[in-house]
């Protein structure tokens, strides 16, 4: 269970896009514990609100059909629409990034049928403009 860098979600493979969505859906049904997303409780639900309008906005704009959104309007109800939030900023850091980006370049590296290279490429040019700029 990982709550990917915000920065990344454009681009993660099929999978793990697909895979944020259902973990979303576990948070939402039972509000899951786990050592890699305890952290979001931190944070107001506004926050994992705007992180997953970003995977359902990813979805939509690669053509991903979302049947039901029953679990997040009963855990967010009647949350309005959030402006200018970075979500998670004091954890999806630089150095999250990195984590999250080596996480990823395993996944290329080993294989992952549904990670093309041209993707992975993209990834690589992105994290490394970002963290050359610091």
């Amino acid at each position: 269970m990982r709550l990917w860098h915000v920065d990344l979600l454009e681009y993660l493979p099929k999978g793990q896009l697909l895979s944020q969505w259902r973990e979303l859906n576990s948070i939402f049904a039972k509000e899951d514990k786990h050592i890699l997303i305890n952290y979001i409780y931190e944070y107001p639900k506004c926050e994992l609100y705007v992180y997953t309008k970003k995977v359902i906005d990813e979805m939509k704009k690669r053509g991903y059909k979302i049947r039901t959104y029953e679990k997040m309007n009963k855990y967010f109800g009647n949350i309005e629409s959030v402006k200018n939030v970075k979500p998670f900023r004091n954890h999806h850091d630089n150095e999250y990034l990195q984590i999250c980006y080596y996480n990823l370049k395993e996944k290329f590296i080993r294989g992952q049928k549904d990670y093309e290279e041209d993707m992975y490429n993209n990834l690589c040019k992105y994290v490394n403009d970002i963290l050359l700029s610091q």
